[in-house]
């Protein structure tokens, strides 16, 4: 929906896609890994068989830079996804690997999940002053395929895929 309004602005464009972003400072990785650190479960709120590309905030970050000089972009959408699909399941288990960690993984019913995000929703910005770890929308993109074809994004900009676990071997 926003994509055809700026499609239709007149304006030059770019649009990026991003999948599942992983980086030092992202509220992905970091929430799951807080989470083994201090519980014995980790919920998995994602659909059983969705399949997600995570991708590193440094192919985002390089292929926005370059959209500014590079006029081949204009007019073009760019899935930036990284090398590897996992299921959220399997995202969790790359994590406890890196950390050297084992925990139970325990699926939450999306009803169940649905019901938390709404009282996070509520209670963070009303009580601790921030956004919540968990929203509602968060949970619909969960329950939806999240996977690409970066070939166009990698070559036109000179993207550098990193597996997933390398990557977040790096600051966990």
């Amino acid at each position: 929906m926003k994509e055809e309004i700026v499609r239709g602005s007149g304006l030059d464009y770019t649009v990026f896609r991003p999948s599942l972003i992983f980086g030092p400072r992202d509220m992905f990785v970091n929430l799951f890994a807080k989470i083994i650190r201090f519980s014995p479960i980790v919920p998995i709120l994602a659909r059983r068989d969705a399949i997600f590309q995570p991708v590193a905030i440094e192919a985002v970050a390089t292929a926005f830079v370059k959209s500014i000089t590079v006029v081949e972009s204009i007019g073009k959408a760019f899935e930036l996804v990284g090398p590897e699909t996992f299921t959220m399941s399997q995202i969790i288990d790359q994590i406890l690997a890196v950390m050297k960690r084992r925990r139970f993984k325990v699926h939450i019913p999306s009803a169940l999940a649905g019901f938390q995000a709404g009282f996070l929703e509520f209670l963070f910005p009303k009580v601790l002053r921030k956004a919540a770890p968990l929203n509602r929308d968060q949970l619909i993109m969960l329950q939806e395929d999240n996977v690409g074809n970066a070939e166009l994004a990698n070559e036109l900009f000179g993207l550098d895929p990193v597996s997933f676990r390398k990557g977040i071997g790096r600051y966990l």
